[in-house]
């Protein structure tokens, strides 16, 4: 069973580990779907709330009841859904903090597909802040406003630090994981949901370098 950040009888939100999918993939494996069974006995249910990509870790909502997923969807869809991100990139931003917006469109191609910077693509928002740098490596917090496919990763590659291990929008091959950590999410609802997610070992000495201390007491404000 994957470690539970919080849990009610609406919701469940899981701390997943990365490399591993939300949803089974045409190829097979396992997945996030595969612990559904030990989550509720339910005939209907449990759902995915939203998704992670299958390399980032972290907190991940899913619902136990049809009234709930309706519910935190809403809250997703209308962009009130309080999330932050946590990566370490290469290099990082002048400045301390700031927003990219950006719209992002899929783009398909013999080689696959990625996501693009494109005016004709979907409104991506992401604020950002720098919390901690360490010589070639940065500490960056993310608040995506919008919830766009691989939006922190292109995001953050259009500052000119894309994440340590993004082999798409990074430039890096066979180095290392991702280090990108869906830390915190809250919803506003009633009663309210909020978690908050460890980082994964592979982030942590990174994130040392950087000057976390792994101090508790982040909140999703």
């Amino acid at each position: 069973m994957l470690p539970i950040l919080f849990q009610d009888s609406r919701f469940v939100v899981l701390d997943k580990p990365p490399g591993l999918a939300v949803h089974p993939g045409p190829r097979g494996g396992p997945s996030v779907e595969d612990f559904f069974p030990l989550l509720s006995r339910r005939k209907d249910g449990p759902w995915l709330a939203h998704r992670l990509d299958a390399d980032t870790s972290g907190c991940l909502v899913v619902a136990l009841r049809r009234a709930a997923l309706l519910a935190a969807q809403a809250e997703f869809a209308a962009g009130r859904a309080h999330k932050i991100y946590w990566a370490v990139v290469r290099g990082g931003p002048a400045e301390a903090a700031g927003i990219v917006e950006a719209p992002l469109l899929r783009r398909t191609t013999k080689a696959g597909w990625r996501m693009v910077v494109d005016p004709a693509g979907q409104r991506a928002v992401t604020a950002w802040r720098v919390l901690g740098r360490a010589g070639d490596i940065s500490w960056l917090e993310f608040r995506p406003a919008t919830g766009r496919t691989h939006q922190i990763r292109v995001h953050a590659a259009l500052l000119g630090c894309p994440i340590l291990g993004d082999p798409v929008y990074g430039g890096e091959h066979g180095e290392g994981r991702l280090h990108l950590l869906a830390r915190a999410i809250r919803l506003d609802l009633d009663p309210p949901l909020a978690a908050e997610a460890p980082p994964p070992t592979h982030m942590l000495a990174a994130l040392a370098r950087c000057g976390w201390s792994g101090a508790p007491g982040f909140s999703p404000a």
